[in-house]
């Protein structure tokens, strides 16, 4: 019998069991893939999320980000800069921030099984888990931090039924070039855009965002600055997808079942504000069990998540590629009001 069962043992399913065992609670986690756990993403933390990682104890290291910038080519080339006022942000590969979050809650005595969730029961007092390697784990909470295809969200009954209209997919590779820059790169192309974060001394992560079937070389190639950077690079590892995207839930909470990260609710994976989202609603949630209080780890989840969501829908259902590329250009003629934009995303 566990204080807090968390579903999930990627980077925000780990944060929330320490935040749980520095609250003096005992913790399992239930995750089915073994080791070190990698995903196509971005590779960023914005400075937000750095110091939501030391106070947990984890030093993590990286490549300085000090901005983002937005591109736009076409006929009227454009680009549109934030340099960070609120700190700096860190590039580094998910493989070792998840290494780093695996030793600090092993350091911590965090339980981990192996099992995958395949039921849930709940009364006043306990949650029930059957994972499908016949375990049953009896638990006072549950947090699913399972992704997004959650299955916590569907078996508590929290997932939005409705799909959305459009779906967007990532493909994520690197390349092994020296960084030509310190900031996150955005690339509008013709159909899909293109983000760069330096994670080393002589790699980079490129992730390619668009609809299902997304081409990511042809990508890469209708960007001239991007394919002039990457020409002759080699890439060091393989294609990697994730999504699709938006995923939507029809609440946060159920009882004593919470969801966090992804599980929670994701929209795109366009702004990189995603590990700074998950982890203060990691925090969110454990602040709310610890008080005995889940419902209102609802309201607190609205009001950390609620800035990211608005911004990043924004971009995403303008309709295309086209004209979210105009937004942003549109933006740079107002430099103070997307600089207070991209400041309220990166805290």
């Amino acid at each position: 019998m566990s204080d807090v069962l968390i579903v999930g043992g990627g980077p925000v399913g780990l944060a929330a069991a320490i935040e749980a065992r520095l609250a003096g609670m005992s913790v399992t986690v239930a995750e089915p893939r073994i080791g070190t756990i990698d995903k196509a993403c971005g590779e960023v933390l914005l400075p937000g999320a750095v110091p939501m990682l030391q106070r947990l104890g984890i030093e993590p290291p990286g490549m300085p980000l000090r901005g983002v910038a937005f591109f736009g080519g076409g006929e009227d080339p454009w680009r549109v800069e934030h340099r960070f006022s609120s700190g700096v942000g860190l590039g580094l590969r998910r493989v070792v921030l998840h290494a780093l979050l695996t030793e600090r809650a092993e350091e911590l005595g965090i339980v981990r099984g192996y099992g995958r969730l395949q039921g849930l029961n709940q009364d006043a007092h306990a949650v029930t888990a059957l994972t499908d390697l016949g375990e049953t784990i009896r638990c006072k909470w549950l947090i699913g931090c399972d992704g997004l295809r959650s299955a916590t969200a569907r078996l508590a009954g929290l997932s939005d039924p409705h799909p959305p209209r459009h779906e967007r997919f990532a493909v994520r590779r690197h390349f092994a070039v020296e960084p030509w820059s310190d900031v996150i790169e955005v690339h509008y192309g013709s159909d899909a855009e293109a983000s760069v974060t330096p994670v080393g001394h002589d790699l980079v992560d490129v992730s390619v965002l668009g609809p299902r079937g997304v081409a990511y070389r042809a990508t890469i190639n209708s960007i001239p600055e991007l394919e002039r950077r990457l020409r002759g690079a080699p890439a060091v590892t393989e294609a990697r997808g994730a999504g699709p995207f938006p995923r939507r839930t029809t609440a946060r909470t159920s009882g004593r079942v919470l969801l966090a990260g992804d599980a929670s609710g994701y929209v795109d994976a366009i702004t990189s504000e995603g590990l700074r989202t998950g982890f203060a609603q990691a925090k969110a949630a454990i602040d709310a069990i610890r008080r005995g209080r889940p419902a209102e780890y609802e309201r607190e989840w609205q009001r950390v998540t609620r800035p990211y969501n608005l911004i990043t829908s924004g971009l995403v259902g303008a309709g295309g590629t086209a004209l979210r590329s105009g937004l942003v250009a549109t933006a740079a003629k107002a430099p103070r009001v997307f600089g207070a934009v991209m400041e309220r995303l990166t805290r």
